[in-house]
């Protein structure tokens, strides 16, 4: 609600991260509360290990997501990012600041899939008798369905586009928590991904235009 109300935040620039730092710190919070304090337990410690993952599975998940986003556009044609095709006009200053706010808002977006990923895992292995490895596959999948469905607005109600290509996309960084159980791991291989692709925009529009 933070992020899609049309709330004016003081102090220009600076202002404009407050809805994007709330986005993690409200659930984290949350989680804080009811697990007594351990919501830390989904950050892990970050050294070369971690780093290389976390560029290991932005790769993976470029290339994927390529793949199907082409197949995707071929067959059905698909949207583009707005927020995406606005930066390649910003100013240098203007990009940085755009780049640092999306980092921070996609540790929340990682933040809003593993804590119900987690939250259903737990209902389907403590509550529904599966096996621990059913539960993950169907939180997995669950989660990423949900993740897919809250960028419908950003990509003009594509019901197809949203389930395809960013419900893949989900599964990948998904799987980077999975495997290390670090939403750091996660986080920077998602903000590796989106700085990518939004550098790619940037660089190829610049160069269109000269």
């Amino acid at each position: 609600a933070l992020l899609i109300a049309p709330i004016t935040w003081p102090g220009g620039e600076v202002g404009a991260f407050v809805p994007a730092l709330l986005f993690p710190v409200i659930p984290l919070a949350g989680l804080a509360w009811v697990s007594k304090g351990n919501a830390g337990c989904l950050f892990g410690k970050v050294g070369w290990r971690e780093i290389k993952l976390m560029i290991l599975f932005a790769i993976l998940n470029i290339v994927i997501t390529v793949i199907v986003g082409v197949l995707v556009q071929v067959t059905l044609g698909a949207s583009s990012n707005p927020a995406i095709a606005t930066a390649s006009e910003l100013s240098p200053q203007g990009l940085l600041v755009f780049l640092s706010k999306a980092a921070v808002q996609l540790v929340g977006e990682e933040v809003l899939t593993v804590i119900p990923m987690l939250a259903l895992l737990h209902v389907l292995v403590a509550r529904g008798g599966l096996s621990r490895n059913a539960g993950v596959c169907w939180a997995w999948l669950g989660t990423a369905i949900l993740f897919a469905l809250l960028h419908l607005s950003t990509y003009q109600w594509d019901f197809a586009q949203c389930i395809l290509i960013i419900g893949t996309a989900r599964l990948v960084l998904s799987m980077a928590y999975i495997k290390t159980k670090n939403l750091w791991v996660s986080a920077g291989a998602h903000i590796l991904n989106d700085w990518i692709l939004i550098m790619v925009n940037v660089i190829g529009s610049r160069l269109i235009q000269s």
